[in-house]
């Protein structure tokens, strides 16, 4: 196989570790030292690799310095467009040159990482499971509003497969799916699988092109840099859903064949762990949704008046105009393939994170999380309907 990145001589291993950075230096080494102490407790060859964006505050150095025992380590600066994914085809490019059987991805902003994430991880892949293992964490039910509000509905309703972390950040991956990953053709890293859509494409290409299940791995509370929905997720939102709308055309001949959702395995018990409570700026989402609104009216997609005013009026969308709108839009990417389309959709993003707050203010992460399975079965409810309308609707 020919890379598309310098990758350097290295010894065969079982396991590669592979970490994406830019601009990390405070937070690496913790997550190298964890991951070296997991390898350890395992037993297993292990090589922990960084794959850095170019990092100005000495990541790379920061990385080089940190403890790992007795595990060998180096850091690499990818090829291709700046973005995430172009950070991981690198790491994928050194899993498959090692010849590793197993490669664990971690994210560089990382302060909860134990070494058992890593065995956790790892086993059903190890015991021949699965080729996908992702995380299911503990997490405050505002953190994760991309995930909670799209992916992990839509991909669930869509594919038949409940993944409730679909773009978490943190994967174990088989030798085999990573072949599968690498035979991609190239113009896939000209996209915005290159940036933040990496994780969704991921998932899904897993979903659909391994034999076997994903397995959700119980890794605890995640505590890393959380964003504030409404002031920084809006490059990570385009990039995210348009990737999840492209994926919906390459497999479209899967999804129209899946009529209800099954749970995958859970590996491990989740320990009893407080989340981190995280403030939203409400007001802030509900002025974002109205005014992103006036100024992008959508002129790409047929919405109900009702659904318009009420982010117009109000800034909040509840569960089911929000699925209703989503389905809209992704109908409306299949016929334009633009970038524009998911541009459109923000503001009612912003409105339907505003609703989800606004009404769960008062209840646990937990009881919330109950409220964001309603709307998984909103999905599943509108699902036939879009079908008959992706059929026909070019």
């Amino acid at each position: 196989m020919k890379y598309h990145n310098d990758i350097p001589q290295i010894e065969n291993c079982d396991m590669v570790v592979g970490i994406p950075s830019f601009n990390n230096s405070t937070t690496i080494p913790h997550v190298a030292q964890t991951a070296a102490e997991g390898i350890r407790r395992l037993g297993l060859k292990g090589l922990i690799v960084n794959s850095d964006g170019g990092s100005t505050d000495g990541t790379a150095e920061a990385f080089l310095a940190s403890d790992t025992f007795e595990v060998p380590k180096f850091s690499l600066r990818y090829r291709g467009i700046p973005g995430k994914g172009s950070a991981v085809r690198a790491l994928f490019e050194v899993a498959h040159k090692s010849k590793a059987r197993i490669f664990i991805m971690l994210d560089s902003d990382l302060r909860s990482v134990e070494p058992w994430w890593i065995e956790r991880m790892a086993r059903p892949i190890l015991e021949d499971r699965t080729d996908y293992v992702t995380p299911l964490y503990l997490r405050h039910k505002y953190d994760g509003t991309i995930t909670n509000n799209i992916c992990y509905p839509l991909t669930s309703a869509l594919y038949g497969v409940k993944v409730r972390q679909p773009i978490g950040g943190d994967f174990a991956v088989s030798s085999k799916l990573i072949e599968v990953f690498l035979s991609k053709p190239e113009n896939v890293w000209q996209s915005n699988v290159a940036r933040f859509g990496i994780d969704i494409w991921m998932t899904t290409t897993a979903i659909n092109e391994s034999q076997k299940l994903p397995v959700q791995a119980a890794l605890g509370v995640k505590v890393h840099d959380v964003k504030d929905p409404g002031k920084q997720l809006q490059g990570m939102f385009v990039q995210v859903v348009q990737t999840l709308f492209e994926l919906m055309i390459e497999y479209q001949d899967r999804w129209k064949t899946v009529s209800e959702v099954i749970d995958t395995e859970v590996h491990g018990e989740q320990p009893s762990q407080e989340v981190e409570e995280i403030v939203v700026d409400l007001k802030n989402l509900k002025e974002k949704a109205s005014k992103t609104l006036r100024e992008r009216m959508p002129s790409r997609v047929s919405l109900r008046k009702e659904l318009l005013k009420s982010v117009l009026e109000n800034g909040t969308l509840d569960a089911e105009q929000w699925v209703e709108a989503v389905y809209e839009f992704a109908l409306a990417y299949r016929r334009e393939r633009s970038e524009e389309v998911v541009l459109d959709l923000l503001p009612f993003y912003f409105a339907r994170v505003a609703d989800f707050v606004e009404k769960t203010k008062d209840i646990s992460s937990v009881e919330a999380e109950g409220l964001m399975e309603s709307q998984l079965q909103l999905f599943m409810q509108m699902k036939d309907s879009f079908k008959r309308r992706w059929s026909v609707d070019t």
